[in-house]
């Protein structure tokens, strides 16, 4: 999934159909004098539904069609023939998609499963014919009811990436190379700062064909909850992922002071995100001999206070293995 093609907020214009309109008919037979009223009822509006696809990624189809209509029902007919109902229309999003109301920005509904479909917006009811007015004393009614007309208005579709880890870090910390390495994404890596512009997605391989998917998420600064550079806008990734890797280079000047403002962030965005379970990785640790890792393990220990850590290499390709173990055993404690 290239970076121009993702897509994660979008607003789209959604329309039900209308209902068809009851009949007003009178029963005409050869024989049969005043055979009354027989007109039908019309069918009902087309609905808008959402659907979830696990096939998909990104919202970008929405980049190029932003307008969905439902078909309307049809008109009822004699012999208390029912219209046909309008076509549902069924809109494909992926999985970890909300729906707001575009006025108002509350939520409507979430997918978060393949197939798993929920009605946007109801087709109008179709009217009912002539021959359900009938008595006895209005043995000929000549009306019918019309349909009613269907629905529409303005929808925002924003997507919250479903993986199973999520790198949390300073921009130009490794993330991107990590997800390189680890799978087989070919994220945008340079020696600049805020390289990735948009979250990258990779499946990681374990053990017996099994895996899980990991999220690199654009860099966060302090600030980043304020919406300080690109931080605030992607943070709302980071709530759909089961565990956060924090990503810290061996060459920073506090690690721990690191640790502690990306958590802060986390934390004035959404307190939430503190309960998820957190890994710390430093990276670029092959320019580490054992004797200065010995040094950083003493004061990891001492200032991170029980949170798991590990040294790790992805250029030397050092620590991989031990940190695809350390994730496999997280996710499934």
């Amino acid at each position: 999934m290239t970076e121009g093609n993702f897509v994660d907020y979008v607003k789209v214009f959604l329309t039900s159909g209308n209902g068809g309109k009851g009949s007003v008919h009178l029963h005409r037979e050869k024989y049969i004098t005043k055979g009354g009223p027989d007109g039908g009822d019309g069918g009902r509006g087309g609905h808008v539904i959402l659907r979830g696809n696990q096939n998909l990624w990104t919202l970008v189809t929405f980049k190029f069609k932003k307008h969905f209509r439902a078909g309307h029902g049809e008109h009822g007919s004699k012999s208390r023939s029912t219209g046909a109902d309008g076509k549902d229309i069924y809109i494909d999003v992926p999985l970890g998609t909300i729906l707001r109301d575009a006025e108002t920005n509350e939520v409507l509904l979430e997918i978060t499963e393949h197939g798993e479909e929920k009605i946007v917006l109801e087709g109008g009811m179709g009217g009912r014919g002539n021959w359900h007015f009938k008595s006895s004393t209005n043995q000929t009614p000549r009306y019918a009811q019309p349909g009613i007309e269907g629905k529409e208005g303005s929808y925002i579709l924003e997507l919250k990436i479903l993986a199973d880890v999520g790198l949390v870090g300073f921009p130009n910390a490794g993330k991107s190379t990590l997800l390189s390495v680890i799978t087989s994404a070919k994220p945008k890596i340079a020696d600049y700062e805020f390289t990735t512009l948009k979250p990258n997605l990779g499946i990681v391989q374990y053990r017996d064909f099994q895996s899980f998917v990991m999220a690199d998420i654009p860099g966060i600064i302090e600030g980043a909850a304020e919406g300080r550079g690109l931080g605030h806008y992607f943070l709302r990734h980071i709530e759909r992922n089961a565990t956060l890797l924090f990503l810290i280079p061996a060459d920073s000047n506090d690690i721990s002071k690191e640790y502690d403002i990306l958590l802060d962030e986390l934390r004035r965005y959404n307190p939430e995100l503190l309960d998820k379970e957190r890994l710390v990785a430093i990276s670029k640790s092959d320019m580490l001999d054992e004797e200065l890792m010995d040094e950083m393990r003493s004061e990891l220990d001492r200032d991170l206070q029980g949170v798991k850590y590990l040294f790790i290499s992805s250029v030397a390709q050092q620590g991989i293995v031990a940190l695809k173990d350390r994730l496999w055993a997280m996710l499934n404690e």
